[in-house]
Order: C-alpha cells, then sequence, then structure tokens
C-alpha cells in the first residue's frame, strides 16, 4: 500500500502543474457522512410525514429521491464533518495550479453549496433529476470528458471501483474495508491519516449514553419503598426490567441524535458526539436503533404485561419528545418529568407491586423540579456560549427566572407531598413507626435546594438525575433517607 507521501509526490510533483484533472468524491471522501441520509434526516425532523413519501420517490429511481429532497431541505455544509486531510491536500494542489473537481452523487445544490463554501474547486459535476452520479455512471461521465487514465480519482469504497478503475491514479480515504483492498492495486495510492477510527465500544458507549443508564435506577424504587414484602425473587425482574429500558432509551438516543444532528454540531460541547462528528455513520446507527428496540420488548415479553405497556408508552413519549414536544415552551419539561414518573411505574409493574398514589404524586413535583433543572443549566450555558436571546427551543433569556422559581417551587412542593402523607391513613397502616420518614423530609430539601444552587452557580453540567446519582453527597443523603424508610417499615 503506498503511502500519504508517495500520493503527493504523484500528485504534487515540482513539475509543471499536472494537466489531469483531480476529481473528489464529495460522500465519505471529503467528508465523514453521506448527505443523502443527512437530508433525509433534516427532511424528516421537518415534517415526520414525509418519512412516508420516500418509497414512492424511490420508485422512480434514486437520482428522483435524491431531487424531491433536495426541493425541500439544504443541509448547512458549514458544519460538515470534512477530513482535514484531504482539504490540506487538495489545497497544495490547487496551490500548484491544479484543477479541483467536485464529483459527487449528492445534488448539485448540496455540491455547489460545498464548493462555494470550500472555494477551491474548478467545477462541479452532481447527479440530476435523470443521473444519479455514481458507480459506473460516474466512471463513464469521466472517462467521456477526460479520457481512460485522463484523471485522478479520490473516493472511500466500493461504489468508488469502476471509477478507479479508469482512472490514472485511485487516491484512496477512509477506513472501509472494499476501499482498503482495493488499495494493492499498482495505480492505487492510500492518503494516510484520513482513516477514521473504526466505532470502538467505548465510541458506541459514548453514543448510546451508558452513563444515563443511571436513570434507569428509578426502576428499584417502588420495590425499595414498597408497603408490601419484596422478596429476592423479585430481584431478576427488576434486573431485566433495567436492561430493557435502558436498551429502549439508548435506541431514543440514537434516533435523536440522527435527529439533531446539525443542533448537536452548532453546540459548543455536543459538537463531539459520535454521529454529528461523522464518527458513527447514520446508517450503522439506524440499524442499531433498530436492533436495540427489538432487544428491549423481547426482554420485556418475560415481565408482566403491563410493564410491557409501560415501556411502550416510554418509547412512545420519547420519541413524541425528540422529534417534536422539546420545542414546545412548557411541554417539554412536564414530558421530561414525566418520563421519569413512567419508569416509577414500570418498576412497580415489573414486580406486580401496587404503587401508592403519594409516591406518583411525590414523583410528579420531585422530577418536575429537576427538569426545569436540566432546562435551566442548558439554556445558561446556551445563551452564555453563542449569546442569543432566542435558544430554539421555546425559551428565552428572560425566562430564566422563571424557571428557577418554577423549579424551586416545585422541588419543595414534593417535600410538602411527602410531609402529608406521613400524616396518610396508609402511611400509618402499612409503617409501624411513621414519624420516623419525618426525617426524610429535610434530606429532600437539602437535595432540591443544593441542585439549584449548583446550578445557578453554573458548576452543574451533568443530567440532574445522574448528578445526583454519582455525586457522593447525594448519594449519602439518597442512601439515609432510603435506609430510614426501610427501617421505619421494619421495627
Amino acid at each position: 500500500m503506498k503511502s500519504t507521501q508517495a500520493a503527493r509526490r504523484m500528485a504534487s510533483s515540482a513539475q509543471a502543474p499536472d494537466s489531469r484533472p483531480l476529481c473528489v468524491d464529495l460522500d465519505g471522501s471529503l467528508i465523514r457522512s453521506d448527505l443523502l441520509y443527512e437530508s433525509i434526516l433534516l427532511l424528516v425532523r421537518a415534517n415526520f410525514f414525509s418519512l412516508f413519501l420516500l418509497p414512492l420517490w424511490l420508485m422512480r429511481g434514486k437520482a428522483h429521491l435524491k431531487m424531491q429532497i433536495a426541493r425541500r431541505v439544504q443541509p448547512d455544509v458549514r458544519l460538515l464533518p470534512y477530513r482535514l486531510h484531504v482539504l490540506e491536500m487538495l489545497k497544495e494542489e490547487k496551490a500548484k495550479g491544479r484543477k479541483i473537481i467536485l464529483v459527487t452523487a449528492s445534488p448539485l445544490s448540496f455540491a455547489r453549496a460545498v464548493a462555494d463554501h470550500l472555494g477551491f474547486f474548478d467545477a462541479v459535476e452532481a447527479s440530476s433529476t435523470t443521473l444519479n452520479l455514481s458507480g459506473q455512471n460516474k466512471a463513464d461521465h469521466l472517462t467521456d470528458a477526460y479520457g481512460k487514465g485522463g484523471f485522478d480519482y479520490l473516493g472511500n469504497g466500493g461504489a468508488d471501483y469502476p471509477v478507479w478503475d479508469e482512472a490514472r491514479y485511485a487516491l484512496i480515504v477512509g477506513r472501509d474495508a472494499a476501499a482498503l483492498r482495493y488499495a494493492n492495486n499498482e495505480h492505487a495510492r492510500y492518503i494516510a491519516g484520513t482513516g477514521t477510527k473504526k466505532p470502538t465500544w467505548q465510541i458506541w458507549g459514548k453514543a448510546i449514553r451508558v452513563h444515563q443508564w443511571l436513570k434507569n435506577s428509578l426502576l428499584f424504587v417502588p420495590a425499595i419503598l414498597s408497603s408490601e414484602q419484596v422478596s429476592l425473587g423479585d430481584f431478576p425482574a427488576l434486573v431485566i426490567a433495567f436492561l430493557s429500558f435502558s436498551l429502549c432509551s439508548s435506541s431514543v438516543y440514537l434516533l435523536n441524535d440522527l435527529l439533531d444532528i446539525e443542533a448537536d454540531r452548532k453546540h459548543r460541547s455536543k459538537f463531539a458526539r459520535p454521529i454529528a462528528a461523522g464518527l458513527i455513520s447514520p446508517p450503522k446507527a439506524i440499524i442499531a436503533a433498530g436492533l436495540f428496540i427489538i432487544l428491549a420488548f423481547a426482554l420485556s415479553l418475560v415481565l408482566p404485561w403491563q410493564f410491557t405497556a409501560a415501556l411502550g408508552t416510554y418509547l412512545a413519549t420519547t420519541s413524541a419528545y425528540s422529534l417534536y414536544l422539546k420545542r414546545l415552551l412548557l411541554i417539554d419539561i412536564i414530558t421530561l418529568a414525566g418520563l421519569f414518573a413512567i419508569r416509577v411505574l414500570a418498576g412497580a409493574e415489573a414486580i406486580a407491586s401496587p404503587i401508592s398514589t403519594w409516591l406518583l404524586a411525590f414523583c410528579m413535583f420531585f422530577f418536575l423540579s429537576l427538569a426545569m433543572v436540566k432546562r435551566f443549566v442548558e439554556l445558561n450555558q446556551q445563551m452564555a456560549g453563542v449569546g442569543r436571546k432566542d435558544t430554539g427551543r421555546g425559551y428565552q433569556l428572560a425566562d430564566l427566572e422563571t424557571l428557577a422559581q418554577g423549579g424551586i417551587a416545585s422541588g419543595f412542593a414534593s417535600v410538602v407531598v411527602l410531609a402529608l402523607f406521613i400524616d396518610s391513613p396508609q402511611m400509618v397502616e402499612n409503617y409501624p413507626h411513621p414519624e420516623m420518614i419525618w426525617l426524610v423530609c429535610p434530606l429532600v430539601l437539602y437535595l432540591v435546594v443544593r441542585i439549584w444552587i449548583l446550578a445557578r452557580r453554573e458548576e452543574m453540567n451533568d443530567d440532574p438525575v445522574v448528578f445526583l446519582m454519582i455525586d457522593w453527597r447525594s448519594q449519602l443523603m439518597i442512601g439515609a433517607g432510603a435506609a430510614i424508610m426501610i427501617v421505619a417499615q421494619m421495627l
């Protein structure tokens, strides 16, 4: 396999400018992504029902599909994950007077936008309403224009084989297995430094948010606080429920990152997410999300049907949140609080344990407070970073104080619910020493007030629920509260 230096000596000799043009592929080559998939995601995000039009457009050919999508959406080419080594090489070639041509299967409007943004392409060749400029079509087009061996071609995958066969030199980027096999050909040159790392377990773990699985520990809350005796035999059911919810939530995280791919690239920290950064391709993410959903519901089938229903409700609600609800004022935080409460309810259904209406009321106010913390922190960071009044999620800078006041009030309301629960007939009936539970009230107050103080100080960057579970002070308060509830029931 020839090295980058060999490729550059081949393409950038100190002699007169190479008369043969350097033709460059876009999807997967110039960028670590595919504009077809990205534009489909933009279309679905803008109008979910457009998803059902895609098969109809595809029936008339891939070129027709691309043109229909291009008429409706336009990716922001400034944000695309460009291969920096490729850009550097192309700029060097351009500086030496060589003709650089962008040749892509993407629609012409997309290709021209990329060329205009980069500013060093001499010409643009792209798909039209009748021609999908890919594979053999691209090879025939370039051969007709420049003759066999009359051009060099930079590509990244198996679809480029026909073009490489007709080129003088086949320049190869990326780590596609088919492309790497082609690199063994005599006229092939591999451009070192362009190989995106294969998605490792670490990259996938970041994409599916394994650390967010801590939220699903809420499934164990009903078992800990149940007024009925819960046996160790219920533990396997809770573990299965935990895995089922974790897989389901990870699938939604993947879908959310796919739909938010442009928004994440604009964010000062989310731009590094694997999908936004081009480390995981949209097709792979879609397949993984589908597999996770199938596995999640397959696991749920060994539990009571009520748990499966709760899991389905969670999936439907969180999908609606990702697609639309998160952009609605207040509806977003109410939905977030509801998703936390669904986890608690599902935990009770997993072990067929009755759940107290008092617990649900407590969860409603407590998790509403945490949802407001989450939105408060996100808005505060976003507005401090970009100085905008409008965040695209229904909130403005003036709303921060309202969120803080509402969140603190909601947190205090959860303590009031707990205090009323202590004097309820249900508490007296199920807890021999209900007076001990008064000790839980100051613990909850501590959690609520502390998390809001840290949020106001801009000292909390994590999801509030995850923060409560990894912060040692919060762990101490939660552990003490759970111990008090258990002792009050057992004595």
